[in-house]
């Protein structure tokens, strides 16, 4: 069956009340967490781990997916009016976005977002839908050294990516593969690092983990900043539609976002953070208006949120074919498949067709339902600004402790909640990215297994790990992946940077 009759059958699944009610939580929970600044799709996902335990794992995912696509959208509102981004992928937006309402054409600018991060989403979750089974038919070939490349290439993903440097990246890798050895080994049945203490022959629970580190560590870092931004809302003034002049300078910025953000997604280069500097590069250099940038270029709005908004479709490709987390809000979702006893990978599209296939037609009915959303909704979106912070935070140390504590009642389940939530606070505070040692912790336990599997075969030969084809350039990608992040980052923020000093000049 091809895709195209695959994707038809998704739409079938998709189409289903209750799992068009899940994706409508879904899109509408992550609008919300995308305005709301330092609350991100990754914290929302991560929280609500725990009480999706019971529930259905289609509607739960699609849900999921919602919420990575919806906080992709609802980033660029506080960009624009209170040039604050509320993702990080929304920075860029903030350039111009917000320029252009203070100028008064904060209307145009929101919908050029919206219109544009519709217009990717869907090309993209169309190349999603019809790359996919390419990949996995490439990826069934794959034997224990295969896996293990491709395990390395995940690890050195997550930690270049992330984090002010590769160093860092990789400490917080190398800690989340220390916690993934709790437990009782696969192989030989010794207990490893439990220190008597029975609840923990079973490992870490990845969900805990994720809560403490996401959702209690992110509460307790705002609430150790002293300072406030006082800056407020910016009003919308006049039409919130745009000129035939504002529809011709953005839809082919919207289609180069496109293009740049969803090859970026779905390779380990960055995610949308890189994509929305190199597409606001791009812009820049095709504009007829150059001297309109830094004072509330429409271009430089409608391009960058097209390419965070592809980038996250491209992020599915590797997740969901290859078992591959890219970024951090991608890391949890792989959480969530584990959760209901499901691996992302080849066979997953042959085991769960329905439900892979019922994914990602619902992210296409979630592109319409998100557009419906941020246009007429903007004044709602506006007013989840006035929450107090502390209120916020609060209300997320309470859920978050509830919600674990309600999947797994346990003390010594609630003080893991607890130390890793202080361990994530410390290392946000000294600037160590978290998403690595969520990711560690998930593919830790694969690595080793396919490790052990494939010197086993090879009777103890270590230089079978690179005698395969497919395992050398995997692993030719990993080194590439350490280097190709930063180049394009320096490369993007450069770029940004030097335009931004010539305006002061």
């Amino acid at each position: 069956m091809g895709a195209f009759e695959q994707l038809l059958n998704g739409f079938a699944v998709a189409a289903d009340p209750m799992i068009l009610f899940y994706s409508l939580i879904g899109v509408t929970l992550g609008t919300a967490v995308g305005v709301l600044p330092g609350i991100g799709p990754a914290l929302t996902v991560a929280l609500l781990l725990p009480v999706t335990y019971g529930l259905d794992p289609a509607g739960s995912l699609i849900m999921f997916a919602g919420i990575y696509y919806g906080g992709m959208y609802g980033g660029s509102t506080t960009s624009i009016l209170l040039n604050t981004p509320g993702e990080s992928a929304s920075i860029v937006t903030a350039l111009e976005g917000n320029k252009m309402a203070r100028a008064g054409r904060g209307g145009p600018a929101l919908a050029t977002a919206a219109i544009g991060s519709f217009v990717a989403g869907l090309i993209a979750t169309l190349l999603l839908a019809f790359l996919a089974p390419s990949v996995v038919k490439l990826a069934l070939v794959f034997g224990p050294r295969e896996y293990f490349a491709l395990m390395v290439l995940a690890f050195v993903t997550v930690s270049a990516a992330f984090g002010d440097s590769a160093r860092k990246g990789l400490t917080s890798l190398f800690l989340g593969l220390a916690l993934a050895l709790v437990g009782i080994d696969g192989l030989t049945g010794q207990a490893r690092l439990s220190f008597g203490v029975p609840q923990l022959l079973d490992g870490i629970e990845v969900t805990t983990l994720a809560v403490a580190m996401f959702a209690i560590g992110e509460a307790l870092f705002v609430a150790g900043q002293r300072h406030r931004d006082d800056s407020g809302v910016l009003a919308i003034k006049g039409s919130i539609w745009m000129t035939g002049a504002d529809w011709a300078r953005s839809w082919k910025a919207w289609l180069r976002g496109t293009f740049i953000g969803f090859p970026i997604g779905a390779m380990p280069a960055g995610g949308a953070d890189i994509a929305s500097f190199l597409s606001y590069a791009a812009e820049r250099r095709a504009t007829k208006h150059p001297e309109e940038f830094g004072h509330g270029a429409i271009e430089g709005v409608a391009g960058p949120e097209a390419a965070n908004n592809a980038a996250a479709a491209g992020t599915l490709v590797p997740l969901l074919t290859l078992g591959l987390p890219t970024t951090a809000t991608a890391a949890i979702m792989l959480a969530g498949f584990q959760q209901f006893g499901l691996q992302p990978g080849p066979l997953l599209f042959v085991t769960n067709a329905s439900l892979v296939w019922g994914l990602i037609a619902a992210l296409l009915i979630a592109n319409v339902m998100l557009v419906v959303l941020n246009l007429p909704l903007i004044g709602l979106w506006v007013r989840l600004l006035t929450i107090p912070t502390p209120w916020l935070y609060a209300g997320i140390l309470v859920f978050a402790t509830m919600g674990t504590m309600g999947a797994n009642p346990s003390a010594v389940e609630l003080g893991q909640l607890l130390v890793f939530g202080v361990m994530g606070y410390l290392l946000r505070l000294w600037s160590y990215p978290i998403a690595p040692v969520v990711v560690g912790m998930i593919l830790g336990p694969m690595a080793e297994q396919q490790l052990r599997r494939a010197l086993a075969i090879a009777q103890g030969d270590p230089l079978t790990l690179v005698q395969s084809p497919v395992a050398a350039v995997l692993l030719g990608l990993a080194l590439l992946a350490l280097v190709v992040p930063m180049i394009l980052r320096a490369r993007g923020q450069g770029e940004v940077l030097a335009h931004l000093a010539g305006n002061e000049d």
